[in-house]
C-alpha cells in the first residue's frame, strides 16, 4: 500500500528523515577523508612555493630575486639570517649551524669582539637564540662603528636600534630614581663619614677620587660594609646592573678647578644615574653637546655612550662636587637581552 507523504504515519516519516540526514553526514565524512588522503600523498615537488625555494637553493630563479645572484655561501658571508630555520631543517641540519660557525664572523673584528661573539654562541647553545638578533647585529657592526667619527660611540659594545638621547627623562626609571632620592640624607651621611676618614687607597678610594661600591659588576665588600644603608638601597633597585662588568656604582668626587676630558662610555645598553650629594655652583656635565647641572637630592639619567665632559669651575672654598653614580639598564634593552649580556660580560669570563 502506498500512502501520500502527507499521510505517512509519524514514526515512519521521522525514520526516513533520520536516515537521509545520516547518509548525508557519512557522505561528507568520506569526502573529507579522501581529500586528506590526497593532500597527504601529493609529492612536495608539486608545491610551487617549495619548488621556488629549491630552485633558489640550486642557483635558479635569478631573474625573480636580485639577491639570488649570490651563492648561498656568498650570502652567508655578508649576513646571517635568523629566518633560515626551515631551509636548514629540510637538509637535515639545525638552524644554529650557520650561526655557530666561527668563520662567519668578520675577520677584521677586534679580539674583544671575537671573544664576545664566542660568549654569545655559548649562551645560545645553553639557552636560545630567540631575542638575540640585535646583540648579534651589534657585535658584527662594532668594528665599523668604532672607525666612525660620531657624537655617540661606545667603544666596547653597541646595541643597534636602541633609542638614544644624552639625557633621559625621570619616567624612564621612575621607581629607582624615587628610591635613591628618598634615601638621599642617609646616603649623604654615610659618604661624609667615610670622607672624613681620608681619601686614600687604604680606605678603599681609587683615583681620581672615587669610592666604588660595585666595580665592573663585583661588589667591593669593604666599602659596602662602610656604607650599609647605601648598599641596601642599591640592592632594592629594579634595574641596577650588578651582575656584569658593564655595571658599577659608587661615590665620585670632583674638586674645584678640575675637568675630566671628553670620553665615551663602553656601551649604550646602560644609563648612568647621578644622585647629587654635594653640588656647588659652576659644576657642569656636558653630554652630546647638551649641558646640565646637578642638584642636591635629585637624579640625572645620562647615556654616557655619548661624548661627555665633566667640569668644576667653582672656587676652592666651594668644596668638591660629590655624586652617587649608579648604572641602570637602558629601558629599551629587553629581558632576554639583559640575561645574555650578563652572561657575555660576566666578571668571571
Amino acid at each position: 500500500m502506498h500512502w501520500p507523504v502527507s499521510t505517512l504515519p509519524l514514526p515512519l516519516y521521522s525514520d526516513l528523515g533520520v536516515h537521509s540526514l545520516s547518509g548525508l553526514l557519512w557522505t561528507l565524512l568520506l569526502l573529507f577523508l579522501w581529500h586528506c588522503y590526497r593532500m597527504g600523498t601529493d609529492s612536495p615537488s608539486h608545491s610551487p612555493m617549495l619548488s621556488s625555494r629549491r630552485s633558489m637553493k640550486n642557483g635558479g630563479g635569478a631573474k625573480s630575486c636580485g639577491r639570488s645572484k649570490l651563492s648561498r655561501g656568498d650570502q652567508i658571508g655578508h649576513f646571517i639570517s635568523m629566518e633560515t630555520e626551515e631551509e636548514e631543517d629540510e637538509r637535515g641540519q639545525g638552524y644554529l649551524t650557520p650561526v655557530l660557525s666561527h668563520a662567519l664572523f668578520p675577520a677584521q673584528a677586534s679580539k674583544e669582539a671575537k671573544r664576545l661573539y664566542a660568549a654569545l654562541q655559548e649562551y645560545a647553545k645553553r639557552y636560545s637564540w630567540v631575542g638575540m638578533g640585535r646583540i648579534h647585529k651589534g657585535l658584527r657592526e662594532q668594528e665599523r662603528l668604532a672607525s666612525h667619527s660620531t657624537i655617540q660611540k661606545p667603544h666596547l659594545f653597541y646595541l643597534p636600534d636602541v633609542p638614544s638621547v644624552p639625557f633621559f627623562p625621570r619616567d624612564a626609571h621612575r621607581h629607582d630614581i624615587e628610591v635613591l632620592e628618598a634615601n638621599y640624607h642617609i646616603i649623604l651621611a654615610e659618604f661624609q663619614a667615610v670622607y672624613q676618614r681620608g681619601i686614600d687607597s687604604k680606605s678603599g678610594w681609587t683615583w681620581p677620587g672615587r669610592l666604588p661600591l660595585y666595580s665592573a659588576g663585583v661588589c667591593v665588600a669593604g666599602n659596602c660594609r662602610s656604607c650599609p644603608c647605601t648598599y641596601r638601597t642599591l640592592l632594592s633597585l629594579r634595574t641596577f646592573i650588578n651582575s656584569n662588568s658593564l655595571g658599577s656604582a659608587g661615590f665620585w668626587i670632583l674638586g674645584p678647578g678640575a675637568t675630566l676630558g671628553s670620553s665615551y662610555g663602553p656601551t649604550n645598553t646602560r644609563l648612568r644615574c647621578h644622585l647629587g650629594l654635594q653640588t656647588p655652583p659652576a659644576c657642569e656635565l656636558v653630554v652630546g653637546g647638551e649641558p646640565q647641572c646637578w642638584s642636591e637630592g635629585h637624579c640625572l639619567l645620562v647615556d654616557d655612550s655619548f661624548l661627555h665632559t665633566v667640569s668644576h669651575k667653582g672656587p676652592q672654598e666651594a668644596g668638591p662636587r660629590v655624586i652617587l653614580s649608579v648604572d641602570l639598564w637602558h629601558p629599551n634593552v629587553a629581558a632576554a637581552e639583559r640575561q645574555a649580556l650578563d652572561f657575555m660580560f660576566s666578571p668571571e669570563l
